[in-house]
């Protein structure tokens, strides 16, 4: 997929990342795309933005609620043929969910330098110990994604964007 589509697509997960932030959240979005062999089309079949706070649930990360839309939207748990495109490295948490999903492909804006279980601190997605391997191209539209992430915790610590309660 060529480099457009990338920006294109990530551009959609960023719109999610901006829901999350005025919710509250961390401002991470995502987004899966399924198209199969032979198709000149993609087809979004998830969407999804951080809800932890929301739902007071420690899981409820962009890519985990993408997953689970998707997999309901293939009718599979094996999410074959598929991209995600997240604005932040996915943890290890969600990779480990991306490996068992079978994604092929990630794409992520920004790296995770505390977190990251793709590529910054674990080397999850591309592990030869696991079943799976997934490809990773990382830093499409990072600049938006970081400013994002960054405007939104100086907003949290000069007290414009509480933490819910």
């Amino acid at each position: 997929m060529a480099t457009e589509h990338h920006e294109r697509f990530m551009q959609a997960a960023i719109r999610e990342a901006l829901a999350a932030r005025e919710e509250g959240e961390v401002p991470t979005g995502c987004i899966i795309i399924h198209q199969p062999p032979g198709s000149s089309t993609a087809r979004l079949i998830a969407r999804a933005h951080n809800q932890v706070e929301c739902l007071k649930d420690p899981t409820a990360h962009a890519e985990m609620i993408a997953i689970t839309q998707a997999a309901n939207a293939l009718g599979d748990w094996r999410l074959e043929h598929t991209t995600l495109y997240v604005t932040k490295e996915p943890c290890s948490m969600c990779a480990g969910a991306i490996v068992l999903a079978r994604i092929p492909l990630v794409v992520f804006g920004v790296p995770d330098p505390r977190r990251g279980g793709a590529v910054s601190v674990f080397n999850i997605l591309n592990n030869d110990q696991l079943n799976h391997r997934a490809q990773v191209i990382a830093g499409v539209r990072a600049d938006e994604c970081r400013d994002l992430l960054q405007s939104f915790f100086k907003e949290r610590r000069s007290g414009i964007h509480p933490s819910p309660s």
